[in-house]
This record gives structure tokens, sequence and C-alpha cells, in this order.
């Protein structure tokens, strides 16, 4: 079955979207140029308060990689975590993925290359990377962007929340691939 609709079809999702949108503020009488360009202005300036947040978490991380301290910490943990099932090629995107997105698709990038997207490695890999979050990122982004300095009990419910996950995947991905 020819999907050719589908594509035809999506190709007009954007402009009907956007002419409901105008359709709307000129049904609520609204200036939707003025308000457009001010919404932009706030974001503008939510992107200023936010950036010094972001450079510092992303040169700590970049340091973090680069210096080896990763690659060290994973030899660390490997033989810990190896008796409980969890395969040490998926402790660095454990280890990564709470803090950015880009390096641990980097990591299951790498791990899709070298196991297959059909191996357990590759598996697992894929459902750790959809069953968890950037914490640190999106805490970082979101407090900074309306200046809570305090996280209180966000950052501990982040870390189980992306624990629960990471443990999920092995879990259910062993269970569900299992022969």
């Amino acid at each position: 079955m020819s999907l050719a609709w589908l594509e035809a079809a999506g190709a007009w999702v954007l402009p009907a979207f956007l002419a409901v949108i105008l359709g709307a503020a000129l049904f609520r009488r609204v200036p939707a140029y003025s308000a457009f360009i001010e919404g932009a202005k706030e974001g503008f300036d939510t992107f200023l308060t936010i950036l010094p947040h972001l450079v510092g978490m992303l040169a700590a991380l970049a340091v973090f990689q680069s210096s080896g301290a990763l690659k060290a910490l994973t030899s660390f943990l490997a033989p810990y975590f190896r008796p409980l099932g969890f395969p040490p090629e998926l402790l660095p995107l454990a280890l990564l993925r709470p803090f950015s997105g880009a390096a641990s698709m980097a990591v299951v990038t790498h791990l899709m290359g070298r196991y297959g997207p059909d191996s357990e490695i590759g598996r697992l890999a894929a459902i750790m990377q959809g069953s968890t979050d950037t914490t640190f990122y999106v805490l970082t982004v979101y407090f900074g962007s309306v200046g809570i300095v305090r996280e209180r009990y966000a950052v501990k419910v982040g870390l189980i929340g992306d624990a629960a996950g990471i443990l999920a995947a092995l879990l259910v991905g062993r269970w569900f691939f299992s022969a």
C-alpha cells in the first residue's frame, strides 16, 4: 500500500496549522504579527537568561568526557554492574544520559554501529535512550529560565526516574526480546 497520500497530506499540515492560528487571531481580533514579535522578544530574553547555565553545564560535560574521566568511571563501575546483568557497554550511556541528549545519542549511535540495532546491546540502548531523560539539562533550562536557584527535590526525583527508566529498559528489553 502506498503512503504517498500521507506524505502529500504531511506537506500541508504546517501551512494548515498556521492558517488556523491566523484565522483564530483574526476571529478574536488579535494583532497576530505584533503578538508574534512580542513572543519572539520574550523567547530571546529567555535564551539570554539560560545561556550561562547551558554553557556551564556543557563545558563541564566536555571536560568530563575529554579528560578521560568518563572512561575511567566506566572501567571502575563495570565489575560492580556486570554481576547484576548490566552490560558494561551501556554504562557510558547510563552515565551521560542525565546530562546531555546529544552526548547520549552519540553513544547510542556508536553502539548501533558496533553491535547493530538488532543486537541485545542495540535494543537495550534504544530502550534506555527512550526511557530516560536529560534530567540536568531539563532542570538547567527550565529552572534557569524562571530563576529558580534551589532545586529542592527535583534532582533527586529526576535521577530516581532515570534509574527506574534504566532498570525498566533492562528488564522489559530482555523480557520482550528473549527467545
